[in-house]
């Protein structure tokens, strides 16, 4: 092996075992800053709380006709619902018997007399 070979491949070697070094030395440094922001922010938030951020508002988009026509057609649908589901209709049979039978009544004396 000549003087040329040996000199390059030494320092070959010793030029990447530097940057290894170097390059693991800058990670490890990168990795404990992260670390030690991290504990420092929790340890600032223990002591002095950040305030909570506003909830996000909400977007107001004005309705087109289309949907305001769809949303009253909903809101007239769930009323009649509503008042199917809450009409006593055995109240309702009865009336309407009386008021037959009130007519009944009239049109059987009209036809006696």
């Amino acid at each position: 092996m000549g003087f040329a070979t040996g000199f390059i491949g030494g320092l070959t070697l010793t030029s990447a075992t530097f940057y290894l070094t170097l390059s693991l030395h800058t990670r490890n440094r990168l990795q404990q800053a992260a670390l030690l922001r991290q504990q420092s922010l929790i340890l600032t938030n223990i002591v002095d709380p950040q305030p909570q951020p506003p909830p996000p508002t909400a977007r107001l988009e004005r309705a087109g006709m289309v949907e305001t026509a769809k949303d009253r057609w909903n809101g007239e649908l769930e009323g009649l619902v509503r008042r199917v589901q809450t009409t006593d209709w055995r109240a309702e049979r009865e009336q309407w018997e009386d008021r037959l039978g009130k007519v009944w009544g009239r049109v059987w004396e009209s036809g006696k007399s």
